[in-house]
């Protein structure tokens, strides 16, 4: 079958919004209020900023503002991985903070561990599978590669290398040549529920939540902060933001991050015959290997959520919803699929939709202040926050609290990203790099002058 066909049925939608367990909006402020903290931004990095904000001291007063409805961008349309990188995986974070890896694995991991910890403490229903991750090979120079990265990965944690049989044996594509096993370090879960649980969780603990307030502006006033709403207006102490791809209310940071648009298609859930075809008991997540990659796993009803490849820039940075849609990447994951799981020919997508996730020129997440310290900020997590941005609401809280900790020593917290440049060289140099990107896909890895140059001077654009 023409692996278009496929799509016929495909709604143009997040699968894990439709969930019938979705919560009711809360009513959007009007009038004015005070607090102690306003939290700006209702995906996770909000809701763990709100949460944790209230474990810390339960006699704070915290609102949570959310322009939308808690989860409906990034936080409820992502793949659903849940990884204990902080740094966008080990690589990126050895080129980077080389001196500091082995103690942003540990927190890493304790970060990781405390979702779970979190998830069963407020009985979140989201689907929690700790079951890690693959990292495939599909060409034989990406072999020698995870072979070589294995010896320094197995330093940091639980891997495992795996050859082509027995990845195949794990979950059976004939594109595989071999894979690398991280057993412990990532965890499948429904996002959308997760957002809502906190959500949830958030408001039983006493965090005043308003859905469709977005803020308007930010200013200073007196010994705080002050955000304007469409109908109302916060009086803050401290305000912790947590926009990430949307325009920064602090506006000197939005040439740090820029938008892509990342997509994903999910399939009707397996026949019995159709899983055991292609194995897949161990329920890992995948990706591949290359600079253009796919992501995909399994759900809890036994679908394929098959994401990635394409990753999409607009000239002036735009974020729209009609982006969210983009059917010549569909056809091009849908062709990719089927070539990857020949055996599930007849197989059909029921869900195939985009979103904008924030990127900078580190690969993951950076922090700052504004305002005399008054305002704290966490972006840039490049598709990795579900996880991540448990330990940024951390970071921004110790910020706020102006007292050192372990986390806000780091170099990593420290520094800044380099920003992109202005237009047009911003689109330019994000159109080279991912010609280059593909163009070393095709040519076992080898990277062009302009990636190498890129290397060297630290920036790049991430697929």
């Amino acid at each position: 079958m023409d692996p278009v066909h496929a799509l016929r049925d495909a709604r143009p939608t997040p699968f894990w919004l439709e969930d019938p367990g979705r919560p009711d909006a809360d009513s959007a402020l009007v009038g004015d209020t005070r607090c102690d903290l306003l939290v700006v931004g209702g995906g996770y990095s909000g809701l763990w900023t709100a949460l944790i904000a209230k474990e810390r001291d339960p006699s704070r007063d915290v609102v949570l503002i959310e322009a939308k409805e808690i989860g409906w961008a990034a936080s409820g349309r992502n793949g659903g991985f849940c990884a204990a990188s902080l740094t966008h995986g080990l690589g990126n974070g050895l080129e980077r903070w080389p001196d500091e890896m082995a103690a942003l694995e540990q927190l890493g991991a304790r970060n990781l561990q405390s979702i779970e910890d979190a998830v069963t403490t407020y009985g979140i229903d989201c689907d929690w599978e700790r079951t890690g991750e693959l990292d495939v090979a599909t060409e034989p120079y990406q072999v020698e590669e995870l072979h070589e990265f294995y010896e320094t990965a197995r330093q940091y944690g639980d891997y495992e290398f795996l050859d082509a049989d027995a990845v195949r044996a794990q979950v059976d594509s004939p594109t595989y040549l071999g894979a690398l096993w991280d057993k412990d370090g990532v965890a499948m879960v429904h996002p959308a529920k997760l957002a809502w649980g906190l959500k949830r969780a958030c408001a039983d603990l006493g965090v005043r939540i308003h859905e469709h307030t977005p803020a308007l502006d930010l200013a200073e006033t007196g010994g705080g902060m002050a955000v304007r709403t469409p109908y109302g207006r916060v009086a803050a102490r401290r305000v912790a933001l947590g926009t990430n791809v949307f325009p920064s209310l602090v506006k000197r940071i939005r040439p740090y991050t820029v938008p892509v648009y990342d997509y994903a298609l999910m399939t009707e859930p397996l026949t019995d015959a159709q899983l055991a075809s292609v194995g897949w008991q161990g329920r890992q997540g995948i990706g591949d290997s290359a600079n253009q990659f796919h992501y995909y796993r399994i759900s809890a009803d036994n679908r394929i959520l098959w994401g990635g490849y394409d990753a999409i820039y607009h000239y002036g940075a735009k974020v729209r919803a009609e982006y969210d849609q983009r059917p010549e990447t569909y056809r091009t994951l849908a062709r990719h699929f089927f070539r990857t799981f020949p055996q599930l020919d007849g197989l059909r997508f029921t869900h195939a939709w985009g979103g904008a996730i924030d990127t900078c020129t580190r690969f993951s997440a950076f922090f700052d202040t504004a305002y005399h310290g008054k305002v704290a900020l966490a972006a840039g997590y490049t598709g990795l926050g579900v996880g991540a941005t448990r330990f940024g609401a951390e970071v921004m809280l110790d910020l706020l609290a102006g007292k050192p900790t372990e986390r806000t020593a780091l170099d990593m917290v420290r520094r800044k990203p380099l920003p992109f440049p202005p237009e047009p060289v911003r689109w330019a140099g994000i159109g080279l790099t991912k010609w280059s990107l593909d163009r070393a896909d095709r040519n076992a890895g080898r990277r062009n002058l302009w990636l190498k140059t890129m290397d060297k001077l630290g920036l790049g654009f991430d697929s």
